[in-house]
């Protein structure tokens, strides 16, 4: 996913100019004109993502980039836009089935992490606070849907209706993605939400802590809490498999290994 097409919050329109030509972004702990700011985090994530070597950026590379972003510096913000666009994305994507509520959800990161820099220590790395506010986000966002009694948590489509029981089981014609995005579906979310980071993103527990605010231990009994929830789901899922006519699943869809 190479330049995000982000333009499509609000107005679903942006200035056509890139992150570093912009002007007069206000800094600090606050965003004087916001919607000036959102049309820049836009521009920003809109622009070529960088070689890979760029992900390996030092910590003191990064916060020089956030100093030069709270004097004003649109464009070392945009900097870390690209360093960090891509995961960013791939993570909310983990939570939200909707492509065009990925990107807005991750634009709004970008967004809320800029008019924040002020709130930002420097002698940490960015990413790990920045997934904090992007996962809190989509968690959120997914509160607000199952209140309102949506069951559009990990769906493909917001018109999905309940199964015909004279219609023949469809979960043979769905891949394993959704497979495993319906039985992470049934795991609660303190629990998931580490699963999902750990497992399918590969983080550390040390950074899961520091994307969840909690204790490294916390996330380790946690984390072997929510596997063993995951595994009981889905044997429940292979032995009713086996009872019908559609075709098996993998016994291990996830590579669970152990906490690192």
């Amino acid at each position: 996913m190479v330049g995000l097409e982000l333009g499509h919050v609000g107005s679903r329109c942006c200035r056509r100019k890139k992150w570093g030509e912009c002007s007069n972004v206000a800094g600090g702990d606050s965003v004087e004109e916001p919607e000036k700011t959102r049309q820049d985090v836009i521009e920003a994530t809109k622009t070529p993502i960088v070689s890979q070597h760029d992900t390996d950026t030092s910590l003191l590379s990064e916060s020089r980039l956030v100093e030069e972003s709270r004097r004003g510096k649109t464009a070392a913000y945009g900097e870390l836009v690209r360093l960090y666009e891509r995961r960013l994305v791939r993570v909310i994507g983990r939570f939200i089935g909707d492509a065009w509520q990925v990107e807005d959800l991750a634009q709004e990161t970008f967004l809320r992490a800029y008019s924040r820099l002020g709130q930002f220590d420097t002698s940490r790395r960015f990413g790990p606070w920045l997934f904090r506010i992007g996962v809190n986000l989509t968690l959120d966002h997914l509160r607000k849907i199952k209140r309102r009694g949506r069951t559009a948590l990990f769906s493909e489509s917001p018109f999905e209706r309940s199964p015909d029981p004279s219609v023949e089981d469809p979960r043979g014609d769905l891949d394993l993605k959704q497979e495993v995005r319906e039985v992470l579906e049934s795991v609660p979310e303190k629990y998931r939400t580490v699963l999902v980071l750990r497992d399918l993103e590969n983080f550390s527990t040390a950074e899961i802590a520091g994307i969840m605010d909690r204790k490294e231990a916390t996330i380790r009994w946690r984390l072997a809490e929510a596997r063993q929830r995951f595994q009981k789901l889905w044997q429940k899922r292979l032995d009713e498999d086996a009872t019908s006519s559609g075709p098996g699943i993998p016994a291990s869809p996830l590579v669970l290994g152990e906490p690192r």
